[in-house]
This record gives C-alpha cells, sequence and structure tokens, in this order.
C-alpha cells in the first residue's frame, strides 16, 4: 500500500543494516557539501585587502568557520593573517577540502555497502535469532566516542599540543592570528568572549561523555527505567537526538548572534549591539582622546586610528542593517570599500562643534540632524525647504575632515557639505566602488546574520520534531488505540461522557 511522505522512514525503522547505510549517506552528502563549498568559495574569494575587503563582506559561509579552527593559509600562497607563505603545509583549506571530499566518497561506498549487505549476524539476538538493536549500548558507544573526540579536540587541538589552535584577537577585533590557548578552569573560564575557556570547557565534557560512555557500556538500565522512556523503540532516539540538536541550534544562534570567543568580529564581522552601544565609536574617541593628551594634533590623533576600526564603527557592517531575504553578500549593496575619507567635524557659524545623528539598526532613511555637545539641535536637512529654520544655508554649517583620505580638508558650501552629513549618519565615511560587482545600494546582512537566522529557524524544527516524536514514543500505546485501559473509556454505555471517569454509569463488579 501506498505510504504518506512521513512514513518513508518506517523502511529502515526495524532494519539495522539499512538505517546505518541512510546515516552514513547523510554524512557522505554533509562532509561533500562542506569540501565542495570550500573550494567555490576559494574560488570567488579575494584576500588581497583583509582589512576593508574581508570575508564576512564577501559573503563567505564555510571560510570563517575554518579560519576559527586555525585554517588561515592557501596553497595559492596567501594566508588571511597577511604573513607570507613560505613552502608547503597540508593544513591549507584546499587539503581541508579534499579531505572532507574524500571522506564523502568513502562514506558513500560505505553507505551502499550497508545497504546491501543489511542482514549481519551482529546485528541477531542470539537467544531468538531475530534482528535487534542494543539500543543503551549503542549509545554508551556512541557517547564515548564522542567524548573521545570532544577531549582531544580540547586538550591537542585548542591547545597547540598537536594542532594549530585556535583564533583568538583583542577585544576590538584589531589583532586576529591562531595560536594554541590554555585551558582556564575559574570562573572567568565562563566569559563567553574567553577563548581559554572554550578549551577547558571541551576538556571537561569530553571526560564526562568518556565517563558516561564506559558506563552506559557496563550497564543496564533498570526495567522501570527502561520502559518508563522507551529505551528499545528506535524513536526514541530520534526524539532524543533532536533534543541534542535543537539544544544546540539554539546555542550557536545566541552566541553567534550577540557574539563571543567562538565568533570572532574578524572572521564575521561585527554585531548588532556594537553598533546600538557605540561600542567602536567609544573606542575611536578614547585612542583620538589619549592620542591628543600624549601632545599630537588632531590631524595626528585621527590619522593613528587603524582603518580596521573606523570600518567596524559604519553601520553597514551590522548584521541587522541589511534584509535577510535580499540575496549576495554585502559587497553587492554598498560596494567594496577601498578608503577611509576621514572623521568628519560639523560646525555652523557661531563655532559650535555639532555631531550628526546616527541612524538606528532597523531605521532605512533617517533625518539628518546636528545636534550641539548638549544634545541640542542647531542643524538638518529639512524635508520641507519653506518650513526651514535649521537648513545648512541658515546656520553655515561647514565640515572639516581629520585622518583618512581627506585630512585637513575644509568644505564650506552647503552642496558639498550636505552628503557628507547624510553619509556620517552611517558611521565613518568611507569610498566605494559600487561598479566592479554592479552593486544596488541596498544593505545585506552578513554571515552572522544569515547564520544565527537559519539555526533559530533549523532549532525551532527540530525542537517540534522531538516534541513530535517523543510524545509518539512515549504515548505509542494510545496512539496505535492498544492502551490496555482503553477499552473500558471507549465502550459505548460505561460512561455519561466517553473517556471521562468521573461520569460512570455502569458500576464495577
Amino acid at each position: 500500500m501506498g505510504l504518506p511522505w512521513y512514513r518513508v522512514h518506517t523502511v529502515v525503522l526495524n532494519d539495522p543494516g539499512r538505517l546505518i547505510a541512510v546515516h552514513l549517506m547523510h554524512t557522505a552528502l554533509t562532509a561533500g557539501w562542506a569540501g565542495s563549498m570550500v573550494l567555490y568559495e576559494l574560488a570567488v574569494f579575494n584576500p588581497t585587502d583583509p582589512v576593508l575587503n574581508p570575508m564576512w563582506r564577501q559573503g563567505m559561509y564555510v571560510l570563517p568557520f575554518m579560519a576559527r579552527l586555525g585554517v588561515t593559509e592557501s596553497w595559492g600562497g596567501w594566508s588571511l593573517t597577511g604573513e607570507p607563505v613560505t613552502g608547503f603545509s597540508l593544513w591549507t583549506f584546499e587539503s581541508v577540502a579534499a579531505a572532507h571530499i574524500i571522506l564523502s566518497g568513502l562514506l558513500f561506498l560505505a553507505a551502499c555497502w550497508h545497504w546491501v549487505y543489511w542482514d549481519l549476524d551482529l546485528f541477531q539476538d542470539r537467544k531468538n535469532n531475530q534482528p535487534v538493536l542494543d539500543l543503551p549500548r549503542i549509545f554508551g558507544i556512541h557517547l564515548l566516542l564522542a567524548g573521545l573526540l570532544c577531549f582531544g579536540f580540547g586538550a591537542f587541538h585548542l591547545t597547540g599540543v598537536f594542532g594549530p589552535g585556535m583564533w583568538v584577537s583583542d577585544a576590538y577585533g584589531l589583532t586576529g592570528h591562531v595560536q594554541g590557548v590554555a585551558p582556564v578552569w575559574g570562573a572567568e573560564g565562563f566569559n563567553p568572549f574567553n577563548p581559554g575557556g572554550v578549551v577547558a570547557h571541551h576538556i571537561a565534557a569530553g571526560i564526562v561523555g568518556i565517563i558516561g560512555g564506559l558506563f552506559h557500556i557496563a550497564f543496564r538500565p533498570p526495567e522501570v527505567l527502561y520502559r518508563a522512556l522507551r529505551m528499545g523503540n528506535i524513536e526514541t532516539v530520534l526524539a532524543s537526538a533532536l533534543a541534542t540538536f535543537f539544544f544546540a541550534a539554539f546555542i550557536v544562534s545566541g552566541t553567534m548572534w550577540y557574539g563571543s570567543a567562538t565568533t570572532p568580529i574578524e572572521l564575521f564581522g561585527p554585531t548588532r549591539y556594537q553598533w546600538d552601544s557605540g561600542y567602536f565609536q567609544n573606542e575611536i574617541n578614547r585612542r583620538v582622546q589619549s592620542n591628543l593628551a600624549g601632545g599630537q594634533t588632531l590631524s595626528q590623533a585621527w590619522s593613528n586610528i587603524p582603518d580596521k576600526l573606523a570600518f567596524y564603527d559604519y553601520v553597514g557592517n551590522s548584521p541587522a542593517k541589511g534584509g535577510l531575504f535580499r540575496v549576495g553578500a554585502m559587497n553587492k549593496g554598498d560596494g567594496i570599500a577601498f578608503r577611509w575619507s576621514g572623521h568628519p567635524v560639523f560646525q555652523d557659524k557661531e563655532g559650535r562643534e555639532l555631531t550628526v545623528r546616527r541612524m538606528p539598526n532597523f531605521f532605512e532613511t533617517f533625518p539628518v540632524v546636528l545636534t550641539d555637545k548638549n544634545d541640542v539641535v542647531r542643524a538638518d536637512i529639512p524635508f520641507r525647504r519653506a518650513e526651514s529654520k535649521l537648513s545648512f544655508e541658515q546656520t553655515g554649517t561647514t565640515v572639516s575632515f581629520y585622518g583618512g583620505q581627506l585630512d585637513g580638508q575644509i568644505f564650506t558650501d552647503p552642496i558639498d557639505v550636505k552628503p557628507f552629513a547624510r553619509r556620517a549618519q552611517l558611521g565613518e565615511i568611507f569610498e566605494f566602488d559600487s561598479a566592479t560587482l554592479n552593486s544596488d545600494g541596498i544593505f545585506r546582512t552578513s554571515t552572522r546574520g544569515w547564520f544565527a537566522f537559519a539555526h533559530t529557524v533549523w532549532g525551532l524544527l527540530w525542537f517540534f520534531g522531538h516534541i513530535w516524536h517523543g510524545s509518539r514514543t512515549i504515548y505509542r500505546d494510545v496512539f496505535a488505540g492498544i492502551d490496555p485501559d482503553l477499552d473500558e473509556q471507549v465502550e459505548f454505555g460505561v460512561f455519561q461522557k466517553v473517556g471521562d471517569v468521573s461520569t460512570r454509569k455502569k458500576q464495577l463488579v
């Protein structure tokens, strides 16, 4: 008979060999996609300007995840950190991609083998010669293997003992590089921006997984618990696995969107809240004031601000600025940044220094308003000229530039000043090449936004899948209509209201 789409898994429900085959095929597809996507991104990635044209501006999705684990070099002779690549290295983007593609092919062949040779003696109960899966022991084996992998990753890869380490940087994403990290075991290890906590947690979780795996392999669950949790039902395994996945999906969505040591801004771009809180703006102002206190002129103080730090203070780099469903990389929106114009300082004819009010994240347009140090509006670009009182022409607003390409230049003509005021709404002013990629001027979100959105959606899907399959396996008897206590509840005439035991009509004998 025909089966509905959600019953296709009954083909492998009681078939251990083919159950392994479909899992192997799924892993093969995942590994193949990862390796192929790396090669595609390498083909379109431009590594020439890691400061103003970083990978997160180019829409790279897989490369940032490889870089945070220590892969920064290419056989093409370039490195993400800008360091020269000399000699041959096995730990490169291309080698990791090739390893995934080869692994995918081997897994594909293994899946085909297990699909054909499904009736192995290994899956038969020696007592009754029936196909059987010892699910509690399988769980223990998987937990042991996962624990070993987790422990090894933390103790060897991240620490740099037998691996490259991980990507670390300063609080403002300026000094990013790969190095071995020592575990941090104190309370400070729970700081999500402390890379040492990542190492310590992998080591600790790995040890717990190893101990738990050995326990579940060596000991059998009590019969009461075995029956209560339906441990003999393969759908219980599915429900439990979905719980693991939706929990992990929600965690990585949160750490990606809000930021953490595992999602450095040099690889994934700034977070939304760094613009909302003026995170980079405050640091830039602090550095300028420190330079001025050191005897530098205003021009020198601003010229010493790194272009990378100034570029972070641009709302077009916020993942919340671009719409999720606008296809393409950030560069397809505003263009490829190639030069910092400098920091604009506006003044009115009375000599007051004015600041352009910055555009919030979720606005596409915003009125151009200039305020003094007391937050009093002193100039604006009016919507209606007839009602203008604080226009640039009336207030004599001028703009001077410090640092960047326009350092030392002063503009007094309102026709020149207004465009700079509009661009100052977006933060520091940069020049963009919009012709190369035919950019349309509409902001896009970064890799950070896409990842957080996608994993939130998947997490919700897996959450409801967990509820569905968990309910099906716990209440399997009720769903199947074979609950031994169900006959009387649905028997006609026993209750005044069917199923309501408080309305019994017939007395028990």
